[in-house]
């Protein structure tokens, strides 16, 4: 994409005018969350300006309209990913719900006392803590991939790691501190060859590459709509249509159930079954704005933006004496984790927020990969195309600032 297209692209986002302690915002914390185009915006309020009513049960206009709206995203996000049927497609609150769903649910049909269950340290807090309250529930252990020094998984030991008390694999596909994009497509085919269904955390995927459910060919594809441009609370399951029909639902309540009576429910089809209650219908068809508007530019442009645009960050970063970097793997997103000799990471952070540059730093909740680096954490910054070289140059004029009076 070119400067003009990038200065273009920055004018759907109202955000990025704003003025942070009278400097313009430099935001390069896209990995936390994302900020939002009009065009989402104008969805949201379009749908409650418009089609407010209750989906699924009403018999007015206004609520079969918003059911209309609500399905119709749910197909978009379907075809977007390349899902076998919308059926396939559970909306949730986003990447943490999802993995919590398939926890329980998947815990609850096919584990017991002494299985398994595979992940890598890479991995963010959410796709940790609901494997461990699920050994914890049944008394099950926990097996965990390493990393190299470029912090990439090593696809031999994942291999060596499965086993017939393997009962699942749950693995992020990028990496929210490292920025590493992980080879899921043969450590699908690795789980798949010892029989072994896998999950895989797309949230840092969705926004940066293309993603297609029949070439991966997951069995759970798990993603948040507020880290792809959409609104916060909206996120996606993915899930193989023969493992949503035998696991048990998750919650209980309103939508998911087809009767009701004191003695026996009997649960709705897919893909209800597992969204009771009233579901976010307007951050459905906002999420659906967001991917519409991200095909418009093209992921694979985007993709190739942000490789450029990482790529020359990095370069400018390593000018700055005492840099490291973490993570130098050559398959990687748009995240560079570092620090600058011994000054802490926190110390950096603020400074650069007087400056007008949000970036992120700590653990970034996924702790036990930092303390196996064995550092305090890192300072991340995190791009998306809507971001420019020349806020990359800024950025690193006020940082080389922060560690002279730092260091």
């Amino acid at each position: 994409m070119t400067p003009l297209e990038i200065q273009h692209i920055r004018t759907d986002f109202p955000i990025l005018t704003e003025k942070i302690y009278n400097k313009p915002l430099i935001y390069f914390d896209n990995a936390a969350t994302t900020q939002k185009p009009k065009a989402v915006l104008d969805r949201i309020m379009y749908g409650y300006e418009h089609l407010n009513a209750n989906i699924h049960r009403g018999v007015h206009f206004l609520s079969q309209k918003a059911t209309e709206a609500h399905e119709e995203a749910r197909k978009f996000v379907a075809s977007y990913i390349n899902a076998a049927s919308s059926d396939e497609i559970i909306f949730t609150r986003g990447t943490t719900e999802a993995i919590n769903l398939v926890a329980f649910s998947y815990g609850e049909y096919a584990c017991s006392e002494g299985d398994e269950i595979v992940i890598s340290v890479m991995e963010h807090h959410s796709n940790i803590v609901p494997w461990q309250m699920l050994c914890e529930r049944k008394g099950m252990k926990l097996r965990i991939i390493p990393i190299n020094e470029k912090g990439e998984l090593n696809p031999d030991v994942f291999r060596s790691l499965i086993n017939t008390r393997t009962k699942l694999v749950a693995i992020t596909h990028v990496s929210n501190v490292l920025g590493t994009i992980n080879p899921v497509k043969e450590i699908i085919k690795a789980a798949h060859a010892g029989n072994v269904p896998i999950l895989i955390d797309g949230a840092q995927a969705i926004p940066h590459i293309n993603v297609d459910m029949q070439d991966l060919d997951a069995d759970f594809y798990v993603f948040s709509g507020h880290k792809v441009y959409a609104p916060t609370g909206i996120g996606v399951l993915y899930g193989k249509r023969e493992w949503l029909e035998k696991i048990p639902p998750y919650q209980g309540g309103g939508e998911m159930i087809q009767t009701v009576t004191f003695e026996k429910t009997t649960y709705n089809e897919l893909p209800f079954k597992f969204e009771a209650g009233t579901p976010d219908y307007i951050g459905s068809t906002a999420l659906a704005e967001a991917l519409k508007y991200l095909e418009k530019i093209g992921i694979e442009r985007i993709a190739a933006y942000e490789k450029e645009l990482t790529e020359y960050a990095t370069n400018r970063l390593m000018e700055i004496d005492g840099m490291k970097i973490f993570g130098t793997s050559e398959h990687k997103s748009a995240v560079i984790s570092f620090l600058v000799g011994n000054i802490h990471p926190y110390d950096i952070g603020m400074l650069l927020d007087k400056l007008g540059i949000a970036v992120r730093t700590g653990h970034h909740c996924a702790q036990p990969l930092i303390d196996s680096l064995g550092i305090p954490g890192t300072v991340r910054a995190s791009f998306a195309f809507y971001n420019t070289k020349e806020e990359v140059d800024t950025f690193i004029e006020a940082l080389k600032r922060v560690v002279g009076m730092l260091g």
